[in-house]
């Protein structure tokens, strides 16, 4: 007949593993709650950057020398002023969160390759001053072309002498906290108002998440 003493030391111990499995799934319940809460609270900082709708007004986009271009209506403006080049590009929010636009990189033609990558972060260019679009609304995008030996020059050139179909702006932007980046490519080509470029958003790359294509073959 068991003794008094093992029989409490086992009582002891199922009682032990029975707390340590509820801590567990205690612990395990709060670790998913966290990650659930954080998830919810990045879906409400993320923004997402798209052409403008053909309904949404134009918007003054201002440069140094006092030119100013009026992206909007779902259309691209892109002239030359002078020797430079300046262009502007409509956008719209669609995403939760305030989207503010770091960078930019360009590259000629306007089509997207089934295979294509998003660019390094070193070959885009820091805009001048930051740009905001906030969320459910428009804004733009603005820069300019004005060194004659510009990298970027002859795509932007042979597109507007109608040597090339079009170009491609990559944009470069995050959420208002710095984080969420997030690359979104928008191809241009002309419309029959000179000045004017159709432009369409063709891909977009999250920098801090898994990349959905990269097992679609």
């Amino acid at each position: 007949m068991a003794d008094i003493t093992t029989i409490a030391e086992l009582g002891t111990a199922a009682g032990t593993l029975i707390l340590a499995v509820a801590t567990f799934g205690s612990v395990r319940s709060a670790n998913r709650a966290a990650r659930v809460a954080e998830r919810s609270l990045q879906i409400g900082l993320r923004p997402l950057l798209v052409e403008s709708r053909r309904e949404d007004p134009p918007e003054p986009a201002m440069f140094g020398s006092g030119k100013v271009l009026m992206p909007g209506n779902g259309l691209a403006t892109v002239e030359h002023d002078g020797e430079d080049i300046v262009m502007a590009i409509p956008l719209r929010n669609v995403g939760a969160g305030m989207a503010i636009l770091h960078g930019w990189h360009i590259v000629g033609g306007w089509r997207r390759t089934r295979l294509e990558t998003n660019p390094d972060l070193q070959e885009f260019r820091q805009q001048l001053r930051d740009l905001y679009v906030p969320p459910s609304d428009t804004g733009f995008w603005q820069a300019g072309i004005r060194s004659p030996d510009d990298s970027y020059r002859s795509a932007v050139e042979a597109a507007l002498a109608g040597e090339e179909e079009g170009f491609s702006v990559f944009l470069l932007y995050g959420d208002h906290e710095g984080g969420q980046r997030t690359i979104s490519r928008f191809g241009l080509r002309p419309h029959e108002e000179e000045g004017r470029w159709y432009c369409s958003v063709t891909r977009h790359w999250s920098l801090e998440g898994p990349d959905p294509r990269a097992d679609v073959h």
